[in-house]
């Protein structure tokens, strides 16, 4: 099970989630309470070894913006979030970077649909950090995609059952506050996924 721990913006929750075994490490780069400039988010991705896959989190960017935002920060990954068009994930192609489209479960779920190697089904209201019905798209995504949306340490297991995904992916879920990682989380968060694969 791939797990992505998203909106980190501290070295030493992103050092938890690395030692706790996370699989992606993501870096809000968009409007968000989360939010990071590109040049801290390069200062945190200098801390993540390289068999951990960093991620730059953007919502409604042009191409351009998201380009010289990941080149600063030097992330291996680009996400775009929500409504971006096809030519979005074309225009970025050539950045050497992976590309992850995420959006709720009325789109497109077939991953590589928009030329993207990895997609995150989200809640409808992406960043609610609210419970939905995970299980309404069991079977539906295809490919290597990702649940996210209302995960956390106490539910996370009966999301995975429900939904099947390849992989979780968290932000509000490990926070003590909004916006505020806690450490204690990451690790339970991801003791949790790692009972729940057997």
């Amino acid at each position: 099970m791939y797990v992505k721990i998203c909106g980190l913006s501290e070295p030493e929750h992103v050092a938890t989630a690395v030692r706790a075994g996370a699989d992606a490490i993501g870096f809000v780069m968009t409007r968000s309470s989360r939010r990071v400039s590109p040049e801290r988010a390069a200062e945190l991705a200098a801390l993540v070894p390289g068999h951990v896959l960093t991620v730059g989190v953007f919502r409604g960017e042009d191409p351009e913006t998201v380009r010289a935002a990941a080149l600063t920060s030097g992330v291996r990954a680009v996400q775009l979030h929500g409504n971006h068009p096809h030519g979005d994930f074309t225009a970025l192609k050539d950045l050497g970077a992976g590309l992850i489209r995420a959006v709720d479960a009325q789109a497109d779920l077939r991953c590589g649909a928009y030329d993207e190697d990895l997609l995150i089904v989200d809640a409808p209201q992406a960043g609610s950090g609210l419970p939905w019905d995970w299980a309404a798209v069991r079977g539906r995504p295809s490919g290597q995609w990702m649940l996210a949306g209302g995960l956390a340490p106490a539910n996370v297991a009966e999301a995975i059952e429900a939904a099947r995904p390849w992989g979780v992916d968290v932000s509000s879920g490990v926070e003590s506050a909004p916006g505020v990682k806690d450490s204690g989380l990451i690790e339970e968060f991801l003791g949790e996924v790692r009972r729940t694969r057997g």
